[in-house]
């Protein structure tokens, strides 16, 4: 699978949710291979900071994805909802290889980009074959149906978690970050269990799930990736109350780390990498450390 854009031949780009807390200053791994994504040497990327509020909030990605590389980075600040209703605002897209998405408050984008001509911009270079990525509120952003906010806990319950509407760059799953950190698998089994057709992808810091446009999800990163599948679950959430623990049976959980990759289309994961062999003289296997080889 290769990480040219041009050999994507004007298909749809990938998609790159990325936990949160990526890291920014050792080997810089998710950022870089969104880069590469992008197109490496020739990438032109947009950043978006509009989850943050903050004007100048893109402007330490714009020096890492120079640093890394790319042709250009720009920052495409979106004041607010009229902002975001221009033609204009959505320019540094409109030749963007790669659109970044930075975290904050996912809602603000929701109801700042929800609907407008920047979020058909942002459609229009996915479909074009520019890779789209976001970091933790960016990262939700990124589904149909996103979650807005929600409870702590390892137990799903009926108001856990409250959804609306994202962008749909992601049609077939839900995804939650900084999962493993602040404990959010009961309101991504809640959310499942809402939407029973969906996978549940809840993505750990300094961890990113890549969607491949051939349905393949990629694991990059330390952390891990859950992926809750809950086609043939049973659930009487429909029954429970607001603060009552909800029965949720039949669940299939993946849990994925670096370099795994699943199947969206069979819903199964792909064969893990072999492990590394220790190299042998003459057919027969190293010694064990410690010893010596001799008899």
């Amino acid at each position: 699978m290769s990480d040219n854009l041009v050999a994507r031949q004007g298909g749809r780009g990938p998609i790159v949710a990325i936990g949160g807390a990526e890291d920014k200053a050792r080997e810089r791994l998710i950022l870089r291979r969104f880069v590469a994504l992008a197109g490496g040497p020739d990438a032109r990327i947009a950043i978006v900071p509009t989850a943050s509020g903050i004007e100048d909030a893109g402007q330490h990605y714009k020096a890492l994805f120079l640093d890394l590389g790319a042709a250009s980075a720009e920052v495409a600040f979106v004041a607010d909802r009229a902002d975001a209703m221009e033609e204009a605002t959505a320019q540094p897209l409109l030749g963007a290889t790669g659109i970044f998405i930075g975290g904050g408050n996912q809602m603000r984008l929701a109801t700042i980009l929800g609907g407008t001509r920047f979020e058909a911009a942002i459609h229009a270079r996915s479909a074009a074959g520019a890779v789209v990525g976001g970091t933790s509120a960016g990262a939700s952003i990124l589904s149909r149906h996103m979650v807005a906010f929600g409870a702590s806990g390892n137990a799903p319950k009926l108001r856990m978690a409250q959804l609306a509407a994202g962008f749909g760059l992601l049609t077939e799953v839900i995804v939650d970050q900084h999962f493993r950190e602040r404990d959010r698998i009961g309101r991504l089994l809640t959310m499942v269990a809402l939407n029973p057709a969906q996978l549940g992808v809840g993505i750990d810091e300094d961890t990113a799930a890549i969607f491949h446009p051939d349905g393949q999800l990629e694991v990059l990163g330390r952390g891990t990736v859950m992926i809750v599948d809950g086609q043939r679950m049973t659930s009487d959430i429909a029954l429970q109350t607001a603060h009552h623990p909800v029965n949720v049976t039949d669940i299939i959980l993946h849990v994925l780390a670096n370099g795994a990759r699943f199947n969206l289309h069979s819903r199964r994961p792909l064969p893990l990498p072999l492990p590394k062999i220790r190299p042998t003289l003459a057919g027969l296997p190293l010694a064990a450390d410690g010893e010596s080889g001799q008899q």
